[in-house]
């Protein structure tokens, strides 16, 4: 059976909708993983008050977010001491982000322990810790390493390695950056002012 010229244009015209319909298809799943956050918040840990915090319950902030310890010599306090400077340099607009320390020593950080070393730093950062199940859970979340050494000088004979980057987690829970150790505060709030303008 002969096509005649129009079956041909027709023909032709059907297999340029389904060539063109399948690249869309093809290019919205690529352009929506572009602007999938790399991973989400998600924990349900006990605060330095004593109550149980979800990533829900912080839903609608930004958050500043850092693992450490309490007993921790120089990363942790200065990281801390950076967001306190943070949170200050943001004025009216720290209502709208929430600093969170999450501990990686569940042996030591209890919320009592918690309590006496978060206030050093700003009213507003919340100590978060568990059991070392909930710890290693959230850590995987969040994809950060730390680990326990045997370290005779140190309190207890022990101290703990772990990552030492500032996460940055936008208001619906998803991972937007980081900021290296030793980042100035300045630089910190200079990028998260500029992201929550936009």
């Amino acid at each position: 059976m002969r096509l005649s010229a129009l079956q041909k244009v027709l023909w032709g015209l059907a297999a340029i909708a389904i060539v063109g319909f399948v690249w869309l298809q093809v290019s919205t799943r690529v352009e929506q993983r572009a602007y999938e956050p790399a991973f989400r918040a998600d924990f349900e840990l006990t605060d330095h008050n004593g109550m149980v915090q979800t990533d829900e319950y912080l839903a609608g902030r930004w958050m500043l977010v850092f693992f450490g310890f309490a007993n921790c010599p120089d990363v942790c306090p200065t990281t801390l001491a950076e967001v306190a400077a943070v949170m200050d340099g943001l004025g009216s607009d720290a209502t709208q982000v929430q600093p969170l320390f999450f501990s990686i020593d569940p042996e030591r950080d209890t919320p009592q322990a918690l309590a006496e070393f978060i206030p050093y730093f700003d009213a507003n950062i919340i100590g978060l810790t568990g059991t070392a199940d909930q710890i290693e859970r959230t850590s995987k979340t969040f994809r950060i390493y730390y680990e326990k050494i045997e370290e005779a000088a140190s309190p207890d004979g022990y101290t703990m390695g772990h990552s030492s980057q500032l996460f940055l987690f936008d208001p619906q829970g998803g991972y937007v950056g980081a900021w290296t150790y030793g980042t100035p505060a300045e630089e910190i709030l200079a990028d998260l002012k500029a992201r929550m303008s936009i």
